[in-house]
C-alpha cells in the first residue's frame, strides 16, 4: 500500500475523506459494508503542523492497514480529515460538523492544550469520544477523553530526576510557551525539581509567535543554572535552541519536554542539538523490532525517508487503541467504547512498546525513554518500563465519579 492522494475526496460538509483504495476493500471483503466513521482534526496548515503533519500520514496508514486485515466488526473505517489550522476556531466548527453532520464514531484530534479544551465540553454535549494523541500537563478525568501521550509522572519525574540527581544539575531556570500547556507544565517542573533536591531559580513564559530570546538569556546568563528547562513549543520557538547555542554555547545543559516532538532536531545542525535531553515514549532510535519495523512501514506506505518522531507515531497509537476498543465492545458506538475502556484492558503492542488505557483515568500506561541529542537523532540513555500516569491517577477516578470533567492541577 502507499498513501494516494487521490484516496483524499471531499465531503458534504467540506471535511476531507480519507478512505482506503477500492482494491484493499474489496480485497477484504468489506467494500460494501457500512463505514465506521473517523474524525482526524489536525494542523495540517499553521504554525504548529509541524507536530501534525507525520501524524496525518501515520493515522492513514493505520486505517488502511485495519482495512486490509478486514475492517472493524468487518465494516471499513473511514478516515474524515479536517484541517484545524493551529486556530482553535476551526477545531471548535469541525469538531461540531464531525459529531452532528457527518454523524463519526469518534474524534482523533488535537496538537495543544488549549485546543483541547476547545474541544472537550463539544464532544461531552454530543456525547461523543475524544482521543487526543499528544503528551500535556495531565489532569483531565473526562470519560469522553482518551489521554494516548505522556503525562508530567510519566516524562517529566524521570527526566528531572535525571538531570538533578545523575548529573548534578541542581540549579534550574524554566522556559514555557505562554498558554495552559506551558503554565501547567511549569507547575510540574517547579514540583519535580523541589521533590529532587533542586531549585528553580525562575519560570519565563513566551506567546508562540515569539522567536527573539536574546533577552532571556542574557537573564539566564545573569542567574547562572546548571540546566535550563524548556517547555517551549513550535516552529517559532526553534529559534530558542540555534540563540543558546550560538551564545551560551555548552555551559548549560538543556533538557525539554518538547524538543524533538516537532521534529526539532531534524532542523537544528547537529552542533545546536547535540546533548539536548529529554525524555520520550518513542523515538526512531529505539533498538526494538517494533520501532524499526514501525519505520520501515511508515517509509513504505508514505514514501517520506525522513525521520518520523514520536509525534507521528501518536498517529498509528491513537487509532489502535481506538479500534482495540470497538473490537471488545463490539460496536463503533462512543458509550460502547467508553464501556470498553472502562474495564482496564484495552492494549496494544506499538513501536514503543505495550500501551495500556487505565480504566479509572482513560490515561495510557507505556514505556519511558531518557534520550540525548546526537547528530540529529537520539541516543538512549535510560529506559523506564510501563509507567502509569501516576499524577491524574491521584486525583481522577471514573468509576467512583464517572461524570466528572475536571482538569485537575498541582498545588506548588
Amino acid at each position: 500500500m502507499r498513501l494516494n492522494r487521490r484516496q483524499f475526496f471531499q465531503t458534504a460538509t467540506g471535511a476531507l475523506a480519507f478512505a482506503s483504495i477500492p482494491a484493499v476493500l474489496t480485497n477484504a471483503g468489506i467494500a460494501k459494508e457500512k463505514p465506521i466513521k473517523v474524525a482526524n482534526i489536525l494542523d495540517k496548515t499553521g504554525i504548529l503542523n509541524i507536530y501534525s503533519l507525520k501524524q496525518i500520514q501515520a493515522a492513514a496508514m493505520a486505517v488502511d492497514e485495519i482495512n486490509a486485515k478486514g475492517g472493524l466488526l468487518g465494516r471499513p473505517v473511514e478516515l474524515l480529515f479536517y484541517d484545524s489550522q493551529s486556530d482553535g476556531q476551526y477545531n471548535s466548527k469541525y469538531v461540531t460538523e464531525a459529531l452532528v453532520k457527518d454523524k463519526v464514531h469518534v474524534v482523533h484530534a488535537g496538537i495543544t492544550s488549549s485546543s483541547r479544551e476547545v474541544m472537550r465540553p463539544i464532544v461531552s454535549r454530543f456525547k461523543g469520544l475524544l482521543f487526543y494523541n499528544s503528551l500535556y500537563e495531565g489532569g483531565v478525568c473526562d470519560k469522553r477523553h482518551v489521554s494516548t501521550g505522556m503525562v508530567p509522572a510519566q516524562q517529566l519525574e524521570p527526566l528531572i530526576n535525571h538531570v538533578i540527581k545523575k548529573l548534578g544539575h541542581k540549579r534550574c531556570y524554566i522556559l514555557a510557551a505562554d498558554y495552559n500547556y506551558g503554565h501547567i507544565t511549569s507547575k510540574w517542573m517547579k514540583k519535580f525539581v523541589r521533590e529532587s533536591g533542586g531549585e528553580d531559580l525562575a519560570v519565563e513564559f513566551f506567546p508562540l509567535d515569539v522567536n527573539n530570546f536574546q533577552p532571556a538569556i542574557s537573564r539566564i546568563q545573569k542567574a547562572k543554572p546548571d540546566v535550563v528547562l524548556s517547555a517551549l513549543v513550535g516552529g517559532a520557538h526553534i529559534a530558542f535552541y540555534r540563540q543558546f547555542q550560538s551564545t551560551i554555547g555548552k555551559d548549560i545543559s538543556l533538557a525539554s519536554s518538547t524538543y524533538g516532538v516537532g521534529l526539532e532536531h531534524t532542523q537544528l545542525s547537529a552542533e545546536e542539538g547535540n546533548g539536548i535531553i529529554i525524555a520520550s515514549s518513542y523515538v526512531d532510535d529505539l533498538e526494538t523490532p517494533e520501532a524499526k519495523a514501525f519505520v520501515k512501514r511508515f517509509q513504505n506506505y508514505t514514501g517520506d525517508m525522513s525521520y518520523v518522531g514520536e509525534y507521528g507515531e501518536y498517529g498509528e497509537r491513537g487509532i489502535n487503541l481506538w479500534a482495540e476498543s470497538v473490537i471488545q465492545a463490539k460496536s463503533p458506538d462512543p458509550e460502547a467504547s467508553i464501556e470498553a475502556l472502562s474495564r482496564g484492558r484495552i492494549s496494544v503492542q506499538g513501536a514503543g512498546g505495550k500501551y495500556t488505557v487505565d480504566g479509572k483515568t482513560n490515561h495510557t500506561t507505556m514505556d519511558i525513554h531518557i534520550v540525548s541529542g546526537i547528530n540529529n537523532r537520539f541516543k538512549v540513555i535510560e529506559s523506564f518500563k510501563q509507567r502509569p500516569p501516576r499524577d491524574t491517577q491521584l486525583v481522577c477516578d471514573l468509576h467512583a465519579n464517572p461524570n466528572d470533567n475536571t482538569q485537575y492541577e498541582p498545588e506548588v
